[in-house]
Protein backbone atom coordinates (compact mmCIF):
# COMPACT_ATOMS: atom_id res chain seq x y z
CA UNK A 1 0.00 0.00 0.00
CA UNK A 2 2.55 2.40 0.83
CA UNK A 3 4.62 1.18 -2.04
CA UNK A 4 1.81 2.30 -4.73
CA UNK A 5 1.23 5.44 -2.56
CA UNK A 6 4.60 6.32 -2.95
CA UNK A 7 4.83 5.22 -6.61
CA UNK A 8 1.89 7.10 -7.39
CA UNK A 9 3.25 10.29 -5.79
CA UNK A 10 6.59 9.94 -7.33
CA UNK A 11 4.64 9.48 -10.74
CA UNK A 12 2.76 13.06 -9.89
CA UNK A 13 5.84 15.05 -9.25
CA UNK A 14 7.64 13.52 -12.73
CA UNK A 15 4.42 15.06 -14.40
CA UNK A 16 4.32 18.10 -12.74
CA UNK A 17 8.36 18.55 -12.95
CA UNK A 18 7.98 17.92 -16.56
CA UNK A 19 4.84 20.31 -17.11
CA UNK A 20 6.88 23.44 -14.93
CA UNK A 21 10.04 22.62 -17.67
CA UNK A 22 7.35 22.88 -20.92
CA UNK A 23 6.59 25.71 -19.54
CA UNK A 24 9.77 27.43 -18.94
CA UNK A 25 10.91 26.58 -21.89
CA UNK A 26 8.26 27.99 -23.94
CA UNK A 27 8.68 31.53 -21.56
CA UNK A 28 12.89 31.43 -22.06
CA UNK A 29 12.95 29.95 -26.04
CA UNK A 30 10.62 31.89 -27.62
CA UNK A 31 8.97 34.74 -25.52
CA UNK A 32 11.96 36.08 -23.16
CA UNK A 33 14.54 35.39 -25.76
CA UNK A 34 12.96 37.99 -28.30
CA UNK A 35 11.97 40.28 -25.67
CA UNK A 36 15.53 40.65 -23.48
CA UNK A 37 17.59 41.14 -27.43
CA UNK A 38 14.78 43.19 -27.82
CA UNK A 39 15.28 45.44 -25.58
CA UNK A 40 18.80 45.22 -25.39
CA UNK A 41 19.02 45.85 -29.33
CA UNK A 42 16.58 49.24 -28.50
CA UNK A 43 18.55 50.62 -25.80
CA UNK A 44 21.45 49.91 -27.41
CA UNK A 45 20.20 52.45 -30.67
CA UNK A 46 19.02 54.96 -28.41
CA UNK A 47 21.85 55.31 -26.21
CA UNK A 48 23.96 55.07 -29.43
CA UNK A 49 26.19 52.06 -28.32
CA UNK A 50 26.12 53.24 -24.87
CA UNK A 51 28.37 49.91 -23.93
CA UNK A 52 30.56 50.84 -26.40
CA UNK A 53 30.74 54.66 -25.40
CA UNK A 54 31.22 54.04 -21.72
CA UNK A 55 32.81 50.84 -20.86
CA UNK A 56 36.43 52.26 -20.68
CA UNK A 57 34.89 54.80 -18.04
CA UNK A 58 33.42 51.90 -16.25
CA UNK A 59 36.97 49.73 -16.63
CA UNK A 60 38.40 53.10 -15.02
CA UNK A 61 36.12 53.12 -12.29
CA UNK A 62 36.42 49.47 -11.07
CA UNK A 63 39.83 49.49 -11.29
CA UNK A 64 39.60 53.20 -9.19
CA UNK A 65 37.84 52.21 -6.84
CA UNK A 66 39.51 48.15 -6.19
CA UNK A 67 39.84 47.55 -2.59
CA UNK A 68 39.59 44.27 -0.32
CA UNK A 69 38.91 46.42 2.57
CA UNK A 70 36.56 49.26 1.19
CA UNK A 71 34.81 51.73 4.02
CA UNK A 72 31.60 49.40 5.80
CA UNK A 73 28.48 49.75 3.77
CA UNK A 74 26.28 52.28 5.73
CA UNK A 75 22.39 53.47 5.91
CA UNK A 76 23.15 55.51 3.32
CA UNK A 77 24.26 52.79 0.79
CA UNK A 78 27.70 50.88 -0.10
CA UNK A 79 30.77 51.72 -2.07
CA UNK A 80 30.56 51.70 -5.86
CA UNK A 81 32.79 48.62 -5.69
CA UNK A 82 30.75 47.10 -3.13
CA UNK A 83 27.66 47.38 -5.02
CA UNK A 84 29.70 45.72 -8.76
CA UNK A 85 30.85 43.40 -6.12
CA UNK A 86 27.31 42.31 -4.79
CA UNK A 87 26.02 42.11 -8.36
CA UNK A 88 28.51 40.21 -9.91
CA UNK A 89 28.01 37.75 -7.10
CA UNK A 90 24.74 37.01 -8.43
CA UNK A 91 25.92 37.20 -11.93
CA UNK A 92 28.16 34.90 -11.47
CA UNK A 93 27.00 31.38 -10.37
CA UNK A 94 26.40 28.16 -11.34
CA UNK A 95 25.78 28.78 -14.42
CA UNK A 96 28.70 29.60 -15.45
CA UNK A 97 30.30 25.91 -14.89
CA UNK A 98 27.05 24.03 -15.72
CA UNK A 99 24.76 26.47 -17.68
CA UNK A 100 27.82 26.93 -20.17
CA UNK A 101 28.56 23.56 -20.86
CA UNK A 102 24.47 22.97 -20.93
CA UNK A 103 24.87 25.66 -23.80
CA UNK A 104 27.30 24.04 -26.08
CA UNK A 105 26.14 20.32 -25.46
CA UNK A 106 22.55 21.38 -26.61
CA UNK A 107 23.35 24.10 -29.30
CA UNK A 108 26.85 23.27 -30.38
CA UNK A 109 30.15 25.41 -29.85
CA UNK A 110 28.22 27.93 -31.96
CA UNK A 111 26.26 28.63 -29.29
CA UNK A 112 29.50 30.80 -27.70
CA UNK A 113 29.16 33.05 -30.47
CA UNK A 114 25.54 34.06 -29.27
CA UNK A 115 25.93 34.20 -25.79
CA UNK A 116 28.35 37.08 -26.84
CA UNK A 117 25.81 38.58 -28.87
CA UNK A 118 23.20 38.00 -26.68
CA UNK A 119 25.84 39.75 -23.44
CA UNK A 120 26.77 42.49 -25.86
CA UNK A 121 22.93 44.10 -26.24
CA UNK A 122 22.59 43.43 -22.64
CA UNK A 123 24.96 45.52 -21.84
CA UNK A 124 23.06 48.36 -22.76
CA UNK A 125 19.59 46.82 -21.01
CA UNK A 126 21.71 46.77 -17.49
CA UNK A 127 23.13 50.35 -18.19
CA UNK A 128 19.21 51.21 -18.06
CA UNK A 129 18.85 49.28 -14.94
CA UNK A 130 21.55 50.56 -12.87
CA UNK A 131 20.75 54.51 -14.01
CA UNK A 132 17.11 53.53 -13.31
CA UNK A 133 17.72 51.86 -10.06
CA UNK A 134 20.04 54.90 -9.16
CA UNK A 135 17.22 57.73 -10.22
CA UNK A 136 14.76 56.48 -8.30
CA UNK A 137 15.88 54.66 -4.58
CA UNK A 138 14.61 56.07 -1.74
CA UNK A 139 14.87 55.67 1.88
CA UNK A 140 12.70 53.25 3.91
CA UNK A 141 13.06 53.40 7.93
CA UNK A 142 16.18 55.38 7.72
CA UNK A 143 18.08 53.21 5.06
CA UNK A 144 18.71 53.65 1.28
CA UNK A 145 17.00 51.17 -1.36
CA UNK A 146 15.57 50.61 -4.57
CA UNK A 147 15.14 48.29 -7.45
CA UNK A 148 12.84 47.92 -10.04
CA UNK A 149 9.61 47.74 -7.80
CA UNK A 150 10.26 51.60 -7.14
CA UNK A 151 10.70 52.17 -10.93
CA UNK A 152 7.95 50.06 -12.01
CA UNK A 153 5.81 52.18 -9.39
CA UNK A 154 7.27 55.04 -11.33
CA UNK A 155 6.38 54.21 -14.33
CA UNK A 156 2.95 53.06 -13.99
CA UNK A 157 0.77 54.68 -11.49
CA UNK A 158 -1.98 53.78 -9.99
CA UNK A 159 -3.49 50.44 -9.36
CA UNK A 160 -1.66 48.36 -12.49
CA UNK A 161 1.52 50.17 -11.34
CA UNK A 162 1.26 48.92 -7.73
CA UNK A 163 -0.32 45.39 -9.39
CA UNK A 164 3.61 44.96 -11.87
CA UNK A 165 5.64 45.98 -8.93
CA UNK A 166 3.76 43.52 -6.40
CA UNK A 167 3.76 40.59 -9.07
CA UNK A 168 7.87 41.41 -9.32
CA UNK A 169 8.69 41.29 -5.74
CA UNK A 170 6.75 38.27 -5.45
CA UNK A 171 8.30 36.46 -8.07
CA UNK A 172 12.09 37.94 -7.26
CA UNK A 173 11.52 36.55 -3.67
CA UNK A 174 10.33 32.83 -4.61
CA UNK A 175 13.17 32.34 -7.69
CA UNK A 176 15.89 34.01 -6.05
CA UNK A 177 15.40 34.21 -2.30
CA UNK A 178 14.12 30.79 -2.15
CA UNK A 179 14.43 28.48 -4.61
CA UNK A 180 16.94 29.69 -6.57
CA UNK A 181 19.24 29.88 -3.22
CA UNK A 182 17.95 26.22 -2.60
CA UNK A 183 19.69 24.93 -5.64
CA UNK A 184 22.64 26.90 -5.07
CA UNK A 185 23.29 24.97 -1.86
CA UNK A 186 22.42 21.58 -3.67
CA UNK A 187 25.00 22.40 -6.46
CA UNK A 188 27.64 23.10 -3.65
CA UNK A 189 26.94 19.76 -1.80
CA UNK A 190 27.09 17.87 -4.77
CA UNK A 191 30.41 19.06 -5.81
CA UNK A 192 31.94 18.24 -2.15
CA UNK A 193 30.24 15.20 -2.08
CA UNK A 194 31.92 14.57 -5.49
CA UNK A 195 35.61 15.26 -5.07
CA UNK A 196 35.41 14.55 -1.38
CA UNK A 197 33.05 12.09 -0.44
CA UNK A 198 31.33 14.46 2.12
CA UNK A 199 27.98 13.99 4.05
CA UNK A 200 26.03 15.99 1.80
CA UNK A 201 23.98 17.43 4.95
CA UNK A 202 27.25 18.13 7.17
CA UNK A 203 27.84 20.65 3.87
CA UNK A 204 24.12 21.90 4.16
CA UNK A 205 24.81 23.14 7.89
CA UNK A 206 28.07 24.27 7.58
CA UNK A 207 26.76 26.43 4.04
CA UNK A 208 23.72 27.44 6.03
CA UNK A 209 25.22 28.32 9.61
CA UNK A 210 27.96 30.85 7.70
CA UNK A 211 25.26 32.11 5.71
CA UNK A 212 23.06 32.72 8.71
CA UNK A 213 25.78 34.73 10.23
CA UNK A 214 26.71 36.58 6.83
CA UNK A 215 22.61 37.36 6.65
CA UNK A 216 22.68 38.87 10.86
CA UNK A 217 25.16 41.10 9.57
CA UNK A 218 23.07 42.89 7.33
CA UNK A 219 23.72 44.67 3.98
CA UNK A 220 26.91 46.09 5.75
CA UNK A 221 27.85 42.39 6.27
CA UNK A 222 27.19 41.20 3.11
CA UNK A 223 28.95 44.29 1.00
CA UNK A 224 32.01 43.35 3.12
CA UNK A 225 32.16 39.85 2.00
CA UNK A 226 31.26 40.07 -1.39
CA UNK A 227 33.88 42.71 -2.15
CA UNK A 228 36.66 40.21 -0.74
CA UNK A 229 35.04 37.10 -1.93
CA UNK A 230 34.32 38.05 -5.95
CA UNK A 231 37.63 39.47 -6.52
CA UNK A 232 39.54 36.35 -5.22
CA UNK A 233 36.88 33.65 -7.02
CA UNK A 234 37.27 35.70 -9.86
CA UNK A 235 40.72 35.63 -10.48
CA UNK A 236 41.30 31.81 -8.74
CA UNK A 237 39.00 30.49 -11.82
CA UNK A 238 40.33 32.86 -14.63
CA UNK A 239 44.33 31.44 -13.37
CA UNK A 240 43.20 28.07 -13.27
CA UNK A 241 41.31 28.56 -17.47
CA UNK A 242 44.30 30.38 -18.46
CA UNK A 243 46.54 27.14 -17.15
CA UNK A 244 44.47 24.81 -19.38
CA UNK A 245 44.47 27.08 -22.24
CA UNK A 246 48.17 27.72 -22.62
CA UNK A 247 48.53 23.87 -22.11
CA UNK A 248 46.36 23.57 -25.05
CA UNK A 249 46.52 26.62 -26.87
CA UNK A 250 47.81 25.12 -30.33
CA UNK A 251 43.74 23.67 -30.04
CA UNK A 252 42.68 27.63 -29.83
CA UNK A 253 42.52 28.35 -33.16
CA UNK A 254 40.36 25.55 -33.83
CA UNK A 255 38.39 25.97 -31.51
CA UNK A 256 37.69 29.99 -32.90
CA UNK A 257 36.99 28.53 -35.86
CA UNK A 258 33.91 26.16 -34.74
CA UNK A 259 32.65 28.68 -32.45
CA UNK A 260 32.13 31.20 -36.02
CA UNK A 261 31.45 28.60 -38.25
CA UNK A 262 29.25 26.57 -36.59
CA UNK A 263 27.05 29.77 -35.34
CA UNK A 264 25.66 29.88 -39.03
CA UNK A 265 27.09 27.00 -40.53
CA UNK A 266 25.54 23.69 -38.80
CA UNK A 267 26.12 21.53 -41.61
CA UNK A 268 29.88 21.29 -41.08
CA UNK A 269 28.95 20.06 -37.56
CA UNK A 270 30.53 16.41 -36.81
CA UNK A 271 30.54 14.11 -33.81
CA UNK A 272 27.79 14.08 -31.26
CA UNK A 273 26.37 18.00 -31.96
CA UNK A 274 26.11 17.31 -35.75
CA UNK A 275 22.36 18.10 -36.81
CA UNK A 276 22.23 20.70 -34.29
CA UNK A 277 20.84 24.09 -36.40
CA UNK A 278 21.25 27.52 -36.16
CA UNK A 279 18.06 28.24 -34.66
CA UNK A 280 19.02 25.90 -31.77
CA UNK A 281 22.66 27.41 -31.13
CA UNK A 282 21.13 30.48 -31.40
CA UNK A 283 18.54 29.81 -28.79
CA UNK A 284 20.61 27.95 -26.07
CA UNK A 285 23.46 30.61 -26.45
CA UNK A 286 21.14 33.27 -26.22
CA UNK A 287 18.80 31.62 -23.16
CA UNK A 288 22.23 30.28 -21.44
CA UNK A 289 23.77 34.36 -21.83
CA UNK A 290 21.08 36.30 -20.80
CA UNK A 291 20.37 33.90 -17.81
CA UNK A 292 24.24 33.97 -16.58
CA UNK A 293 24.56 37.98 -17.20
CA UNK A 294 20.86 38.47 -15.81
CA UNK A 295 20.94 41.96 -17.98
CA UNK A 296 17.03 42.95 -18.39
CA UNK A 297 16.18 40.18 -15.25
CA UNK A 298 15.87 43.11 -12.78
CA UNK A 299 17.62 41.25 -9.81
CA UNK A 300 21.13 43.49 -10.27
CA UNK A 301 19.39 46.87 -10.07
CA UNK A 302 18.86 46.27 -6.21
CA UNK A 303 22.58 46.41 -6.02
CA UNK A 304 23.57 49.12 -8.13
CA UNK A 305 20.36 51.19 -6.21
CA UNK A 306 22.62 51.61 -3.08
CA UNK A 307 25.63 52.29 -4.41
CA UNK A 308 27.06 56.14 -3.34
CA UNK A 309 27.92 57.79 -7.03
CA UNK A 310 27.12 61.63 -7.81
CA UNK A 311 25.51 60.47 -10.98
CA UNK A 312 23.35 57.76 -11.76
CA UNK A 313 25.33 56.86 -14.92
CA UNK A 314 28.37 56.57 -12.94
CA UNK A 315 27.10 53.23 -11.52
CA UNK A 316 25.69 52.93 -15.11
CA UNK A 317 29.51 52.45 -16.52
CA UNK A 318 30.28 50.22 -13.58
CA UNK A 319 27.08 47.74 -14.39
CA UNK A 320 28.41 47.42 -18.04
CA UNK A 321 31.82 46.13 -16.58
CA UNK A 322 29.77 43.49 -14.10
CA UNK A 323 28.65 42.03 -17.63
CA UNK A 324 32.02 41.95 -19.15
CA UNK A 325 33.23 39.96 -16.50
CA UNK A 326 30.47 37.36 -16.43
CA UNK A 327 29.96 36.87 -19.69
CA UNK A 328 32.94 37.89 -21.54
CA UNK A 329 35.78 36.52 -19.13
CA UNK A 330 34.49 33.93 -17.71
CA UNK A 331 31.98 32.17 -19.23
CA UNK A 332 34.03 32.40 -22.59
CA UNK A 333 37.36 30.72 -20.72
CA UNK A 334 34.47 27.97 -19.69
CA UNK A 335 33.58 27.83 -23.20
CA UNK A 336 37.06 27.54 -24.58
CA UNK A 337 38.40 25.20 -21.69
CA UNK A 338 35.62 22.89 -23.15
CA UNK A 339 35.78 23.06 -26.65
CA UNK A 340 39.82 22.62 -26.48
CA UNK A 341 38.91 19.68 -24.12
CA UNK A 342 37.55 17.80 -27.47
CA UNK A 343 34.88 16.55 -25.11
CA UNK A 344 31.32 18.18 -25.34
CA UNK A 345 30.29 15.82 -28.17
CA UNK A 346 30.99 12.71 -25.31
CA UNK A 347 27.30 12.68 -23.85
CA UNK A 348 28.86 14.38 -20.87
CA UNK A 349 26.52 17.43 -19.55
CA UNK A 350 26.28 20.11 -16.60
CA UNK A 351 29.14 20.00 -14.09
CA UNK A 352 30.00 16.67 -15.07
CA UNK A 353 31.41 17.94 -18.31
CA UNK A 354 33.54 20.93 -17.19
CA UNK A 355 35.17 18.69 -14.41
CA UNK A 356 35.88 16.09 -16.78
CA UNK A 357 37.65 18.98 -18.91
CA UNK A 358 39.35 20.18 -15.87
CA UNK A 359 40.21 16.66 -15.41
CA UNK A 360 42.10 16.34 -18.49
CA UNK A 361 44.61 18.53 -17.77
CA UNK A 362 44.85 18.64 -13.96
CA UNK A 363 44.06 15.03 -12.95
CA UNK A 364 42.35 14.48 -9.82
CA UNK A 365 42.73 18.13 -8.90
CA UNK A 366 40.26 18.91 -11.40
CA UNK A 367 37.65 17.70 -9.55
CA UNK A 368 38.66 19.36 -6.74
CA UNK A 369 39.22 22.35 -8.51
CA UNK A 370 35.94 22.80 -9.86
CA UNK A 371 34.25 21.58 -6.62
CA UNK A 372 36.35 24.75 -4.59
CA UNK A 373 34.96 26.93 -7.47
CA UNK A 374 31.44 25.85 -7.23
CA UNK A 375 31.20 26.78 -3.59
CA UNK A 376 33.15 30.20 -4.27
CA UNK A 377 30.25 30.99 -7.56
CA UNK A 378 27.48 29.03 -5.81
CA UNK A 379 27.64 30.93 -2.23
CA UNK A 380 28.51 33.90 -3.51
CA UNK A 381 25.08 34.22 -5.48
CA UNK A 382 23.49 32.64 -1.98
CA UNK A 383 24.49 36.14 -0.77
CA UNK A 384 23.79 38.06 -3.67
CA UNK A 385 20.22 36.66 -4.31
CA UNK A 386 19.37 36.75 -1.13
CA UNK A 387 20.08 40.30 -0.38
CA UNK A 388 17.42 41.40 -4.23
CA UNK A 389 14.87 38.74 -2.13
CA UNK A 390 14.81 40.78 0.89
CA UNK A 391 14.36 44.25 -0.36
CA UNK A 392 11.46 43.16 -2.12
CA UNK A 393 9.89 40.93 0.51
CA UNK A 394 10.97 44.15 3.09
CA UNK A 395 8.68 46.47 0.27
CA UNK A 396 5.73 43.49 0.55
CA UNK A 397 5.61 42.72 4.57
CA UNK A 398 7.56 45.81 5.98
CA UNK A 399 11.14 45.63 7.51
CA UNK A 400 9.87 44.05 10.82
CA UNK A 401 8.94 40.65 8.71
CA UNK A 402 12.58 40.16 7.52
CA UNK A 403 13.38 38.06 10.40
CA UNK A 404 11.15 35.81 9.19
CA UNK A 405 12.32 35.95 5.61
CA UNK A 406 15.99 34.90 6.62
CA UNK A 407 14.64 32.19 8.60
CA UNK A 408 12.96 30.93 5.55
CA UNK A 409 16.02 31.50 2.79
CA UNK A 410 18.76 29.30 6.30
CA UNK A 411 15.97 26.61 6.22
CA UNK A 412 15.94 26.25 2.38
CA UNK A 413 19.69 26.67 2.10
CA UNK A 414 19.59 23.74 4.71
CA UNK A 415 17.13 21.39 2.84
CA UNK A 416 18.21 22.07 -0.82
CA UNK A 417 21.79 20.55 0.25
CA UNK A 418 20.12 17.09 0.67
CA UNK A 419 17.18 17.22 -2.03
CA UNK A 420 16.84 16.36 -5.53
CA UNK A 421 15.98 19.96 -6.65
CA UNK A 422 15.30 19.27 -10.36
CA UNK A 423 11.55 20.57 -9.60
CA UNK A 424 12.51 23.03 -7.84
CA UNK A 425 15.21 24.19 -10.11
CA UNK A 426 12.32 24.18 -12.88
CA UNK A 427 10.52 26.66 -10.97
CA UNK A 428 13.24 28.96 -10.03
CA UNK A 429 14.14 29.38 -13.88
CA UNK A 430 9.79 29.56 -14.27
CA UNK A 431 9.46 32.37 -11.96
CA UNK A 432 12.89 34.25 -12.62
CA UNK A 433 11.51 34.45 -16.53
CA UNK A 434 7.82 35.65 -14.87
CA UNK A 435 10.25 38.50 -13.05
CA UNK A 436 11.97 39.73 -16.16
CA UNK A 437 8.64 40.66 -17.84
CA UNK A 438 7.18 43.65 -15.77
CA UNK A 439 10.86 44.81 -15.10
CA UNK A 440 11.15 44.83 -19.08
CA UNK A 441 7.98 46.74 -19.24
CA UNK A 442 8.96 49.50 -17.06
CA UNK A 443 12.28 49.78 -18.57
CA UNK A 444 11.09 50.37 -22.09
CA UNK A 445 8.21 52.81 -20.27
CA UNK A 446 11.00 54.61 -18.45
CA UNK A 447 13.54 54.52 -21.38
CA UNK A 448 13.35 58.53 -22.54
CA UNK A 449 14.63 58.93 -18.63
CA UNK A 450 17.20 56.82 -19.36
CA UNK A 451 18.33 58.48 -22.74
CA UNK A 452 17.78 61.81 -20.82
CA UNK A 453 20.32 60.95 -18.16
CA UNK A 454 22.82 59.22 -20.34
CA UNK A 455 23.32 62.78 -22.41
CA UNK A 456 24.19 64.67 -19.21
CA UNK A 457 28.08 65.38 -18.58
CA UNK A 458 29.82 64.51 -15.19
CA UNK A 459 30.80 67.15 -12.98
Amino acid sequence: MYYNWKRGTESIMEQFTALVSQASNFLWDYILVFLLVGTGIFFTLRLGFIQVRRFGEGMRRLFGGFSLHGKAAGKDGMSSFQALSTAVAAQVGTGNITGCATALVSGGPGALFWVWVSAFFGMATIYAEAVLAQTYKTTVDGHVTGGPVYYIRAAFKGRFGKFLAGFFSVAIVLALGFMGNMVQSNSISDAFHNAFGVNKLVVGVVVAAVAAFIFLGGVQRIAAVTEKLVPIMAIFYILGCVVILLMNITALPGAFAQIFGMAFRPQSMAGGVAGVTVQQAIRYGVARGLFSNEAGLGSTPHAHAIAKVKHPQDQGAMAIVSVFIDTFVILTLTGLVLITSGLVSTGLDGTALTQAAFAQTFGPFGQVFIAVCMFFFAFSTILGWYFFGQVNFKALFGSKALPVYSAIVVLFVLVGSTLKVDLVWKLADFFNGLMAIPNLIALLALSGVVASIARQKND
